[in-house]
């Protein structure tokens, strides 16, 4: 009989199109990877890969593995969220994901407050910009930026969001001496360019530095590289950095706060739920710009009051 544990192996090697990417997925090393298909291979009596120069290829009988492998990986995961689903405690581990920026400036002294108000819940952050699958459960919670978030989550878009070109004081006050600079603009890799207002107001630009994620852009800009654009909750919290005056706000999208369905009424995962939207909420002037230059800005709040009963999240 085909361990399953074997065929783990076997999905991966699929999914991620070979050993190199099996591996990273599994975080073993390649032989471990080839050593497990070979022991699949065995117990199921039929070559799952054609092995060459290239890599490893499923054959049929591979694919109709991997397939297998993919239920039983579901229907663990399915297993998971329902056993969780049913735990209605106010203790054992609640995981929640976000992006590392929101948890560095907004999130943190929420998180104390409720680790300090539900002293048995063992919280657990995993602060990642890649997106963590809740369908895997991979974590209860998720903090997410999107217009559109997955059908298959369900909760609520606690506040909209704007952004600004920011660039650093020093870098303000040259441009305001000499208005005939050009400037200096950090680009994004994966943005297509600057937005129009930006090209309209400042026609005369050239690009400094391109990036591939918002610390480094936060660490240009404060470094007086260049300008770039920032959401409101990073840029107005930061002393050394002031908006480009002439350019109005830039629509951004909306900050989420989500789980799966079928924990959408686990008293852990409400609690939680209520309690942080609730205090994001109070945050909202900071995310939709309405406080330019506001670096001092109070992100250390009341509480207020939450409840603890378990109720049914919105969909999203």
């Amino acid at each position: 009989m085909t361990d399953w544990n074997d065929l783990r192996y076997v999905l991966e090697c699929v999914r991620n199109g070979g050993l190199s990417g099996a591996a990273r997925a599994l975080r073993v090393n390649h032989a471990t990877v080839s050593r497990r298909i070979a022991a699949a291979e065995e117990a199921m009596g039929a070559r799952l890969f054609d092995r060459s120069a290239s890599g490893y290829r499923p054959t049929d009988a591979g694919l109709e593995a991997a397939r297998a492998a993919e239920k039983m990986e579901a229907a663990g995961h399915d297993l998971s969220r329902s056993l969780s689903a049913r735990d209605q405690r106010l203790s054992g581990p609640l995981t929640i994901t976000a992006p590392q920026l929101v948890v560095e400036r907004v999130l943190a002294p929420i998180l104390r407050d409720f680790c300090r108000r539900y002293p048995e819940i063992d919280l657990r952050i995993v602060a990642a910009n890649r997106q963590l699958n809740l369908t895997a459960h991979e974590a209860d919670v998720a903090f997410r930026i999107s217009d559109e978030p997955s059908e298959t989550l369900v909760g609520r878009r606690i506040t909209g969001q704007s952004a600004a070109v920011y660039v650093s004081r020093e870098q303000a006050s040259r441009l305001r001496a000499d208005p005939t600079l050009p400037l200096d603009w950090i680009r994004f890799a994966h943005w297509p360019g600057p937005p129009d207002i930006l090209k309209q107001a400042w026609p005369d630009r050239r690009i400094a530095m391109t990036v591939d994620d918002m610390y480094a852009a936060l660490a240009g800009v404060r470094a007086g590289i260049g300008a770039t654009r920032i959401p409101c909750f990073l840029g107005d919290t930061e002393p050394e950095m002031e908006r480009l005056w002439k350019l109005p706000l830039i629509p951004y999208r909306p900050l989420w706060i989500l789980t799966h369905a079928d924990l959408r009424r686990t008293r852990r995962v409400v609690t939680f739920t209520e309690f942080a939207a609730a205090r994001v909420q109070h945050l909202r002037p900071l995310f939709e710009g309405r406080r330019p230059g506001a670096a001092a800005y109070p992100l250390t709040i009341s509480d207020g009051d939450t409840t603890s009963s378990p109720s049914a999240l919105p969909t999203a």
